[in-house]
Parts: structure tokens; sequence; C-alpha cells
């Protein structure tokens, strides 16, 4: 793991959860983080999760669902209790995680954000999704993610 740390992996660490990382080259010509990933590593991309930021309501809020699909705004409003989703500005989404686009994971964020993954996750024995850096993905299980963000487990996906 040597030069690969980022606030999630030492997150990983720090709380003995098993965990595989996996990295690649990030093309920036690329239009899909997620879809790349799965591409290169040769992952199923039902299993690999994009974390996107949206704006709840007036409170920034963490979707995380595959990359097979989309993130239904009004199921993640729906999931947190609020009433109106948007996608968050992009400034807003790196400042609130500390992470840039495309490298936004859902652990060790710099503000605890509330966090919904989508249900499909449990379906799995591990999933992948941003280990805080493009070009780095974390396999764990799905258990210990939820667990890890204190999310809620909701259908948020569309296709």
């Amino acid at each position: 793991m040597a030069g690969k740390g980022t606030p999630a992996t030492a997150l990983l660490v720090k709380q003995k959860i098993t965990h595989k990382l996996h990295s690649y080259d990030h093309d920036p010509r690329h239009e899909s983080y997620g879809g790349e990933a799965a591409e290169i590593l040769g992952l199923d991309p039902a299993r690999v999760f994009k974390t996107l930021v949206a704006d709840v309501d007036g409170t920034l809020t963490v979707g995380v669902v595959p990359v097979t699909g989309s993130l239904d705004l009004k199921a993640l409003a729906a999931a947190v209790g609020g009433k109106k989703a948007r996608m968050a500005e992009a400034a807003a989404a790196q400042r609130a995680t500390g992470y840039v686009l495309g490298g936004i994971s859902p652990l060790g964020q710099r503000s605890r954000l509330p966090v919904v993954i989508d249900a499909t996750a449990e379906s799995f024995d591990t999933i992948h999704c941003s280990a805080g850096r493009r070009g780095l993905e974390m396999e764990l299980a799905p258990g210990d993610l939820i667990r890890l963000t204190k999310a809620i487990v909701a259908p948020i996906a569309s296709t």
C-alpha cells in the first residue's frame, strides 16, 4: 500500500477492515471514472459503485450507486426524509469531501455527510468504490462500508 494512502484507506487500516486496493492508470479522456475502473480492472460493472454528492434541501448528501445506473435524486431525497434533491456544485462537493471529482470516496471525507448506499450493494460479497484518488479503487464488504459511513440503504439507482 506504499504511496497509495488516502484518508479512506487510512480509515480502513485504522478500523482493521478487510479490503483490497486496485490501482490503474487513469486516462483523463475517459468519460466515466467508474466505468473506466470496471473496464481496466476487468470488474463486473454492477459491483463497481460511484460516489455522488447531491444537495438535499440544503444539506449535502452522498449517494453511492452502481456505475451501470444513475442516481435517482427523488429517491435519494426520500431516503433521507427530504423533499427535493439536485446534484451538488462540483466545488462544494470537493470542498466538503476533501477529494477531487472522480476520486470522491464515501469514506474519510473532510465533513461527515449523510450517506445513502443503493440497496443492490447488499447482493454482493464485496463491492468496489473509489479509495479517494482517481485510479484507486477499494474492494470491501458492503456491510463494512454501510457500518463505517453509518449509511442508509435504499433503492436510489435508476437504469
